[in-house]
């Protein structure tokens, strides 16, 4: 059998996984289809991944055609990696730094992207990234080094969730924050921390001379405070909508959840609201405002334990370009196979 596959498969799309031998794509060979599609698209070279004829690509929620967008611009991978392989799906999400094509020879410009790949016999038939062309948001995630441990650290067995209870878990996060009212259900382990394009959002030190803000009294949120702290102040109330929710890699054996997703932030009235203590609050962008977000998130014994996002700004109300329009405005969950 398996000389019959290596007389077939040019000896360049070959893995040794004992998995690709049998058509299936393990954690190891997901992985690697992520490194060979980096490596194509700094090669400028469809020909050097193995892709469907019938691809579909997206990026910045943009449908177009390979090579096209990073696909002739990129100039090299950086080296912040982290994934969420999905066995079972046969999908893979990626963070990681990239620098593209400057002005001139070595000045490139430094970015990170968020991938998603699908892997069907072998083949991608789905590619959707994310940029965030901003270099100070790959600076942040290289100076980080390399991922929390906590992402790569396994489950114990016995304690492993389902991939549905990890989705419904990861969705109370969204659902919490949306029109955040500080009264719903919000399941952070104490020692919960975020991270968004790099900088640390939560548990951050205080400035020298600078005291804690007081949750209780304090009229915008702050990154000072604990994940828990910040949804409980109700001050998260201006992200008014979190839409078009696709969970998109699934790991239970690390406790791993993949989403991307769009928040958009309050306008008009709405940008007024009362918090839990009754204050009245005004906060938030003054114009329509979109996040497009790639989010990934730690469960541990149904709570929250790790978060680490990209994000950045799209024009108002745009869809990812995976989803029909009602999908698109919606905020409920989907999982996405």
């Amino acid at each position: 059998m398996k000389k019959r596959i290596l007389a077939i498969i040019p000896a360049g799309l070959l893995l040794a996984s004992s998995a690709v031998a049998e058509g299936n794509c393990d954690r190891a060979c997901l992985e690697g289809f992520v490194d060979r599609y980096l490596d194509a698209m700094v090669a400028h070279n469809p020909k050097a991944v193995p892709l469907a004829p019938n691809v579909r690509f997206t990026e910045n929620g943009q449908r177009l055609v390979i090579p096209d967008a990073l696909w002739n611009s990129m100039e090299s991978k950086g080296s912040y990696r982290l994934f969420v392989s999905d066995p079972e799906t046969g999908q893979v999400a990626f963070i990681g730094t990239i620098k593209e094509q400057g002005r001139a020879p070595g000045q490139g410009v430094a970015g990170a992207i968020a991938l998603r790949l699908k892997v069907v016999d072998q083949r991608i038939t789905e590619a959707e990234q994310l940029v965030v062309r901003t270099e100070r948001t790959a600076q942040n995630l290289e100076k980080l080094g390399k991922p929390n441990p906590l992402f790569l650290e396994d489950i114990p067995p016995a304690e492993r969730m389902s991939r549905a209870d990890l989705i419904k878990t990861a969705n109370l996060y969204f659902s919490g924050m949306e029109k955040n009212d500080g009264k719903g259900v919000y399941p952070f382990t104490d020692d919960c921390n975020r991270i968004e394009n790099g900088s640390q959002t939560t548990n951050a030190p205080a400035p020298p001379g600078q005291a804690r803000p007081d949750p209780k009294t304090s009229t915008n949120y702050s990154a000072q405070w604990s994940c828990k702290e910040q949804f409980e102040s109700g001050l998260l109330h201006f992200v008014w909508r979190i839409r078009d929710r696709r969970f998109v890699a699934v790991d239970p054996e690390r406790g791993l959840v993949f989403a991307f997703g769009f928040f958009d932030h309050a306008l008009g009235k709405d940008r007024t609201f009362q918090t839990p203590e009754g204050r009245t609050v005004t906060g938030g962008p003054s114009q329509p405002w979109t996040w497009e977000i790639a989010e990934m998130f730690k469960v541990e014994k149904g709570k929250l334990r790790q978060i680490e996002a990209i994000l950045d700004r799209a024009p108002y109300g745009m869809i990812s370009g995976w989803s029909n329009w009602e999908d698109g405005m919606s905020s409920r969950a989907r999982d996405v196979k």
